[in-house]
């Protein structure tokens, strides 16, 4: 998936700075992360880097990669467990009629529908 944010754009008819004519000139990598940090945490990822064997930019790529895709995971990924997993597909497989509120609305919905 590709994003097009706004700090790695620049308008039309603009001069582009450093860092977009070097990312443009990259086949697949148009975008640039920076950060500042402490002595001690730039110490730390470094030291994370070398136990791998990787520089500390693919660290620091591989590990923001893998926090955001668990964290886009554990908001989009219902986890259930036992007796909730079982309610869950119990309603899904055996719903509920629907009540007057409901029916009322369907009526509404499928009126408003029409041509």
């Amino acid at each position: 998936m590709y994003v097009n944010l706004p700090y790695n754009e620049y308008e039309v008819g603009a001069m582009p700075n450093k860092h977009a004519l070097k990312a443009a000139a990259q086949p697949g990598k148009q975008g640039r992360l920076e950060a500042r940090v402490t002595r001690a945490q730039k110490l730390l990822i470094e030291r994370a880097a070398r136990i791998r064997g990787t520089s500390v930019t693919n660290f620091v790529i591989a590990s923001a990669q893998e926090a955001a895709a668990e964290t886009i995971k554990n908001v989009e990924v219902l986890t259930l467990r036992d007796a909730a997993r079982e309610k869950f597909i119990d309603a899904l497989l055996h719903p509920p009629a629907p009540n007057a509120a409901a029916r009322a609305a369907a009526k509404r919905y499928l009126s408003s529908a029409k041509p």
